[in-house]
């Protein structure tokens, strides 16, 4: 998607407008990358660097960096890069005026508009307006809780009997649908909105020729992403219908899919990242007050069996979960797979059990915040203690269903990914079960190898598909020796284009004999124009389209502005974005691995700056005449013999200018010869 199809999709349907070019500068100004993006992911300092796992892929290792000196950001997993504009895009799916909405937002920057243009608004896409479909919903059903009488009456008075608010239901967008069969519906269409997007969203529901309001007559709480998107509702019903379903969330969209999406997340992502723990609950109204009552670093799964996508949203902020439950022992055991999982995931869980007839919601509305911080830290425990205390009482004395039980401690410890932390664990079951550590060993072991049997047998098994797909086994590619060559010029340029260096260029001369011979000498340039001119002496230009076109634009900003690594990222489209950083970034990797600390350093090449341009200058020369050499060594059949005689003598000639080339780079030729 280039630029400008980014620029056109903008938010409103009747009324669309375009962010002026002073407003997006503002926000350029403004946004610092490592803010931004401490908002969704654990940063922790590396160098001059942060770094965290990434919010794109599943992973326990962090691969993910960030530059607060070059303001860009990259993933070395996905292979995604840019800086805190496509971040905000690629992370919670924006539109690029979208996401300079967000970031003006957030550092409070009046954004100034201007008129759209029909084509532009045409450009609009369907997650867009199933966005915007949804945010108008949140804001008439809040209006209506606060400005009608029967939201007043019904709506806000239930609110209040819960102990909410006026701050915190306006904070949470709590809000109330009229109890009529098309109140919303008719309202939206009449302001323009279309009848598809409210069926996609599921606000309506369309039957035939009828269509009406799936909410109806219900209180509201908003669901929304980590940024505060609205992805969809779920509504509570006031009255005693028998028929209808107590809580209704939004069906399944393009924009929310339930077992991906945490309640509250978006409040309380800051203070999960803060507090380096998040409490999980269960229900709306359990994170509300929560949240009001102090403890801001609370989600709740919705009512849902907690999935591996909703503990990888955790994850991002921080490897701690506490989880609370309300003391009904079926709730709690069905709870025990999400403990398993969370353990899976290499995160750390805590469980906390209320006093019986309590749960969140109605426990923090009886207690200070120091009353609730004392009580989570004194009744918090590991998950074996846990566990083992509910089901040793299934247990009592049968020594049957002890064994069951330790089995059951067993196989949660078998998901932990870490050996020292698994080990621990299996000291405390020890301990607490009064069995032996060696025999509970030898269980995990067993448990262990039948898993390995499980995953040998499933790639076994999946080996035989594939052979049955595919026969023939392409061998490994050569190292593509070029692509490597014109990538690091790109390097070279975007890093070090700006600076000034001396460099050392042969010319010929004569000596006292006047025999001509080769003299250094030592001139002052501009990296940039150093490669410039000698692509230019060589008649050669990058074959890679994709570095091709990028080299292009460097060298065009450079002949036309005062170089500024910053200014130029803001102005490159999504496709060169994403390789331009992703060249940038190639050094961080080498903060992740911690070289250091195995006594193993790090050349930078700062320092020999010039002498990295000459040698990748020298290498691709090098690489070129090696190809010419190997195509006229092709056409050798020795059928002509003239003909041979002058092709070996271009070869001599060419060979002469590998030798020298070798000589200055101090190498061996045949590394360089052309991969084919």
């Amino acid at each position: 998607m280039t630029i400008k199809q980014l620029l056109f999709l903008s938010l409103y349907f009747r009324k669309t407008n375009m962010i002026s070019k002073s407003t997006i500068d503002a926000v350029f100004e403004a946004a610092r990358v490592e803010e931004v993006i401490g908002d969704f992911v654990n940063l922790k300092k590396a160098g001059s660097n942060y770094k965290g796992l990434s919010p794109f892929v599943n992973e326990k290792t962090p691969s993910f960096m960030v530059s607060p000196v070059k303001q860009i950001w990259k993933d070395f997993s996905s292979g995604k890069g840019g800086n805190a504009i496509t971040f905000i895009m690629e992370h919670e799916h924006f539109s690029y005026p979208e996401a300079i909405r967000y970031l003006a937002k957030k550092y409070n920057i009046e954004i100034e508009e201007t008129e759209q243009s029909n084509e532009e608004r045409e450009l609009l896409n369907e997650q867009e307006s199933m966005y915007i479909v949804s945010e108008f919903a949140k804001k008439y059903f809040q209006s209506t809780l606060f400005e009608s009488e029967e939201g007043k009456a019904i709506g806000l008075t239930y609110f209040k009997e819960r102990g909410f608010t006026n701050e915190t239901i306006k904070e949470f967008g709590l809000g109330y649908s009229p109890d009529k069969w098309s109140a919303f519906t008719d309202e939206a269409l009449g302001k323009g909105y279309s009848l598809e997007y409210l069926e996609k969203t599921g606000l309506t529901i369309v039957k035939e020729d009828k269509k009406f309001d799936r909410f109806k007559g219900r209180v509201m709480f908003p669901i929304t992403s980590m940024s505060g998107r609205i992805l969809g509702f779920g509504g509570r019903i006031l009255t005693n219908d028998k028929k209808a379903a107590k809580y209704l969330n939004s069906p399944e969209s393009d924009i929310y899919h339930k077992s991906k999406v945490l309640y509250g997340i978006s409040h309380a992502k800051q203070e999960i990242a803060k507090q380096d723990n998040c409490f999980l609950v269960e229900g709306y109204t359990d994170v509300i007050q929560m949240y009001q009552a102090g403890v801001k670093n609370v989600v709740a799964s919705s009512g849902t069996a907690l999935t591996p996508e909703q503990i990888r949203l955790i994850n991002r902020l921080t490897k701690n979960i506490t989880m609370l439950f309300d003391g009904d022992a079926a709730g709690i055991r069905a709870s025990f797979r999400g403990v398993d999982l969370i353990l899976e995931a290499g995160m750390n869980v805590r469980v906390c059990s209320l006093p019986e007839g309590e749960d969140p919601d109605s426990f923090a509305r009886k207690h200070t915040l120091e009353q609730l911080q004392s009580y989570f830290e004194e009744n918090a425990t590991d998950f074996i203690r846990f566990k083992a205390s509910i089901l040793m009482d299934e247990a009592k004395n049968d020594p049957i269903k002890k064994a069951e039980l330790t089995r059951d401690i067993i196989a949660s410890i078998s998901k932990i990914p870490d050996n020292i932390q698994r080990e621990i664990y299996v000291q405390e079951c020890s301990r607490i079960m009064d069995i032996s550590e060696e025999v509970l060993f030898n269980s995990l072991a067993q448990l262990n190898r039948k898993e390995i049997a499980e995953v040998n047998k499933k790639y076994v098994q999946e080996r035989k598909a594939m052979e049955v797909v595919a026969p023939e086994q392409k061998e490994y590619a050569a190292v593509d020796l070029l692509y490597i060559l014109e990538r690091r010029i790109i390097e070279i340029l975007l890093l070090y284009g700006n600076a000034e260096e001396q460099f050392t260029e042969l010319v010929f001369g004569t000596n006292e004999d006047n025999e001509i011979i080769e003299v250094e000498q030592k001139v002052i340039q501009k990296v940039y124009e150093r490669i410039y001119l000698s692509l230019q002496d060589d008649e050669t230009q990058l074959t890679n389209p994709l570095f091709r076109k990028i080299y292009s634009d460097i060298m065009n900003y450079f002949h036309h502005n005062e170089w500024n690594l910053e200014e130029y990222l803001k102005r490159l489209d999504m496709e060169l974005s994403q390789e331009v950083t992703s060249i940038i970034m190639e050094d961080e990797r080498e903060t992740l691995h911690k070289w250091e600390t195995q006594n193993i350093f790090v050349k930078q090449k700062e320092q020999g700056i010039a002498q990295y341009v000459t040698e990748t200058i020298l290498t691709l020369r090098m690489y070129l005449v090696n190809t010419i050499i190997e195509k006229y060594k092709n056409t050798l059949d020795g059928s002509d013999e003239k003909r041979s005689s002058e092709v070996l003598g271009i070869i001599m000639d060419y060979s002469g200018l590998v030798k020298t080339f070798s000589k200055h780079l101090g190498q061996v030729t045949s590394r360089f010869r052309p991969t084919s």
